[in-house]
């Protein structure tokens, strides 16, 4: 069993940084998919960044290319999401999630999911 709890969502304005942070409990080794993905209003869930364990394998969405950067502490079991040059269309809940195996955007594969951590861009 894994759980996963995030922190460092908030507000700031646009332009700004935030760094996100996913705590992992339980065994995550071996060939593990960790993600993140974000969530507005009305809308269904998109994934963010993903980073494939143990080669570190990164990918990323369109939109946030050369802005964001997902890594992870194994020392920790820790998982991050550095979110530079934040845009008012990044205002979104933010999840992190794991699966076993390789990775895939489809929200249905990943087996679990932290609780979500709000951020919010300001013009």
């Amino acid at each position: 069993q894994v759980q996963l709890v995030e922190s460092g969502g908030g507000s700031v304005q646009a332009g700004g940084s935030l760094r996100l942070s996913c705590a992992a409990s339980g065994s995550i080794s071996g060939h593990y998919c960790l993600g993140w993905f974000r969530q507005f209003p009305g809308k269904e869930r998109e994934g963010v960044a993903l980073i494939e364990l143990p080669r570190r394998t990164t990918v990323y969405r369109d939109s946030v290319k050369g802005r964001f950067t997902i890594s992870q502490d194994a020392a920790t079991n820790t998982l991050y999401l550095q979110m530079n040059s934040l845009k008012p269309e990044d205002s979104a809940m933010y999840s992190c999630a794991a699966a076993s195996g390789i990775c895939y955007w489809s929200t249905w594969k990943f087996a679990y999911w932290g609780q979500g951590t709000q951020v919010t861009v300001s013009s």
